[in-house]
Order: structure tokens, then C-alpha cells, then sequence
């Protein structure tokens, strides 16, 4: 497969068509579009000398625990109707990793259409995201909020700069383009914000972006919420409660280390007296994002855990490698690495004979590192296996929070 770098004097059109042939782009919302491939890196694959394959990224950081590791996210991978069933999209993908990691980024995430194909490029599943529809009205915060200010769309770049400077939690990622940002707010169907300001340092504290599927009576989808202290957020959540006057469901994403089920009267009641109406207060589940270590002595060095530090050895198998040329700038980290966890972390290639061996995938190595399911129950269901005194040793030294992206892209 040959690549190239899109060219929007080239490209334009036929990359509005890909779009358009896969329900990406709305008419009228091209210039959305030409914002969202601008953000990074896209590249292209032809047939018969037209982009037929597009692969887009945007850099940014992913925060384990307390370090920021340098990552990338691949925000778009789309192919025209034409060229299906080629592994056009796969091999981009790939390239698109190998470019990205030979340039220095640790960890790379998406989001999935579906689960396992992915998979084959080294990908392990995140952690469930809860999503959860209620009635504003029946949020039972006492705070009074101050009178917010209107956020339009002309105000994304001081939008993106609070959403880089928000609270975060362990797994969290930054996207650094603000064309990002500012793509997000255009595409959004009647969308609007509500926010404060510091204004004494003429910058936006704490704000959410909002999508309303009817003005009138909702539901209104909250986009994001973005605060950088608690105060803030339930703030924020009291004039959500305002709009219940009018407003009959809201919907939005459940922030890292908070149950939004505290916040409301009732919550069963709700559930069951609105069961399969248009207005259905509801909770759900769902692990949408994934995530993959691109360099792994880079992300090992950044990884200071608490407790008695271990060794062991580690196999791991990388697919990615299968994908690439002998001229792709990077191949994956498939070999033998012996490993040290604890305050501070190493990954060495090479096997010690007297270490315990662990063998995972990548995927499923990066899901363990990152906390989103422990060793004993990835044995079970993924690709990873090992002694069981050294899954319960890995359970115990990889105590972490759970990790959440907090941006969805």
C-alpha cells in the first residue's frame, strides 16, 4: 500500500465524498469537516489516483497518574464505498501509528465502531463510560448558582483553553489543536454553553457545551462539562437543575470519581415511571474507547506505582507488525522484555531466567498497565496469561484508579 499526506488543494473533494458515503458529513457542514482533518496529521491512500482512504490524528497528552505522557489520538479512519474489504483502512492505521510513534508519542487511543477490529492493530478496550438521562428538576442540589454567561460558538478558543485546564483523573487525555474544539462546537445541532468567568484573569473557569434535540422541552445531550474544582462542578450541576422548568431530560456523561445517582430524588422511581418514554431517565453503560502503548520501555520509565516493587518477564506479541512495510519508521513491540513495577519502573529487552514469565498482547498489557480490568480477570478474557501468584501480585502493585479519556473524539 502506498501512502501520502492529504493535500487539500488535491483532496478536498474527494475526502467530502468519503464522508459523505460513510454519513460523517452533513451537507452544509463541510468547513466542519475541513476544521476536523486540519486539527493533525491525515493521510491518504489512492485507487485509480484518488484519495479513496482516510486516516486522520491529533496529538495531545494521556495522564497516568501523576506524569502526562506524550499521545495521539486517530480521530478519523473512514473509507469510500469503492474500496471496502481492501484493508486499506487497517494498513493507513498503521502507518499512521508507526509515523506517530517513531516521532515520539507513548500511547495512542480511539474511539471504536465496533469491538475487535482494533484488535488487530494492538488496541485493548478502556473502561466502561456511564452515561446517564434524567430530569434536571429532580437533581437535589441546594446551591444557589450565580447568573451564568452565554458561550457561543465564537468563543471555542477560550473554550478549548478551559478544557485544557480542567480537573483531570488518572487516564485522562488532552487534545492539543483547538480547531478540535472549535469543530466539536460547530457540529453540534442547536448547541449552545453556559459558564462563569474569573474576571479578574479574563478566563473561562468552568463551563458545559449542550446539545438540544428540541429547545423547548429537551432532551438536552451535555457534550462536556469541564470544571477545575469541585465547587465548581456542583455549580455547574445546580444550573443544570434551573433548565427543569422547561427542560424534561438531560443527558450527559458521569465525570471520573463522582456517582451522579447521590445527586438525584429518587432515582428507581424515575427509572421505572419513565420506562420506554421519549423522556426515559435511564443509566448506561458502555466501553467505547481504546487504548495501546507505543512505546513501552518511554511508558514504563513514566510509571511510579506504590507498594513493594516486582520483576518479571514479559512476551508480548504485537499485530501491528504484520501491517507494515520493511520502511515504515517504527514495527510494533513484539519480543522479550523483563520488567520492573514499582516506584520506579523499567522495561528491558531481554529474558531472566529466574523471573516468572507473563505473556500478553499488547492490548491487553496496556489494559492492565492502565487499571482498566486487573490481571486475574484479563487471564480470563483476554489475551494475557501467566502463574497465578503473578497475576495476584500484578492485581495488588497496579492498585489504580479508573481511567476515563474525559474527551471523547
Amino acid at each position: 500500500m502506498k501512502y501520502r499526506n492529504y493535500d487539500p488543494k488535491r483532496d478536498k473533494e474527494a475526502v467530502h465524498r468519503i464522508w459523505g458515503e460513510v454519513g460523517w458529513l452533513e451537507k452544509g457542514k463541510e468547513e466542519v469537516m475541513d476544521l476536523h482533518v486540519e486539527t493533525g496529521r491525515a493521510i491518504v491512500a489512492d485507487v485509480n489516483n484518488e484519495a479513496e482512504c482516510l486516516v486522520t490524528s491529533v496529538p495531545g497528552t494521556v495522564r497516568y497518574l501523576n506524569e502526562e505522557l506524550p499521545f495521539f489520538g486517530v480521530t478519523g479512519v473512514t473509507t469510500s464505498r469503492i474500496a471496502r474489504k481492501q484493508g486499506l483502512a487497517k494498513r493507513l492505521t498503521a502507518m499512521m501509528l508507526a509515523i506517530e510513534s517513531a516521532e515520539g508519542a507513548l500511547v495512542s487511543g480511539l474511539g471504536m465502531f465496533e469491538q475487535g477490529y482494533y484488535n488487530q492493530l494492538g488496541f485493548g478496550t478502556g473502561g466502561y463510560e456511564h452515561h446517564i438521562a434524567f430530569d434536571p428538576s429532580q437533581l437535589n442540589v441546594r446551591l444557589k448558582p450565580r447568573v451564568p454567561c452565554r458561550i457561543t460558538t465564537n468563543d471555542w478558543a477560550m473554550v478549548h483553553t478551559a478544557r485544557l485546564s480542567r480537573l483531570r483523573g488518572h487516564g485522562s487525555c488532552n487534545l492539543n489543536s483547538p480547531k478540535l474544539t472549535r469543530a466539536d462546537m460547530l457540529v453540534t445541532k442547536n448547541g449552545f454553553g453556559l459558564g462563569y468567568y474569573d474576571s479578574q484573569a479574563n478566563t473561562l473557569t468552568h463551563h458545559f457545551w449542550c446539545e438540544a434535540e428540541k429547545v423547548g422541552e429537551g432532551p438536552y445531550n451535555i457534550k462536556w462539562v469541564s470544571f477545575q474544582t469541585w465547587d465548581q462542578f456542583l455549580e455547574l450541576m445546580a444550573l443544570i437543575k434551573s433548565l427543569g422548568d422547561q427542560v424534561r431530560l438531560v443527558r450527559m456523561r458521569e465525570p471520573q470519581g463522582i456517582q451522579l445517582q447521590d445527586l438525584l430524588n429518587k432515582p428507581f422511581k424515575q427509572y421505572q415511571v419513565s420506562a420506554k418514554s421519549n423522556f426515559e431517565s435511564i443509566m448506561r453503560a458502555e466501553a467505547y474507547w481504546q487504548i495501546r502503548i507505543c512505546d513501552l520501555i518511554g511508558c514504563m520509565a513514566r510509571t511510579h506505582l506504590q507498594g513493594d516493587g516486582m520483576r518479571f518477564n514479559l512476551k508480548l506479541s504485537d499485530p501491528i507488525n504484520s501491517l507494515l512495510d520493511e520502511k515504515a519508521p517504527w514495527h510494533g513491540l513484539s519480543g522479550n522484555y523483563v520488567i520492573t513495577l514499582g516506584s520506579s519502573s523499567a522495561a528491558e529487552p531481554g529474558i531472566d531466567k529466574t523471573l516468572p514469565i507473563l505473556t500478553a498482547s499488547v492490548g491487553s498489557f496496556t489494559r492492565m498497565w492502565l487499571g482498566v480490568r486487573p490481571a486475574t480477570g484479563l487471564a480470563v478474557t483476554d489475551q494475557l496469561s501467566g502463574p497465578q501468584e503473578l497475576l495476584k501480585k500484578l492485581d495488588w502493585i497496579l492498585r489504580l484508579p479508573e481511567p476515563k479519556f474525559d474527551w471523547d473524539f
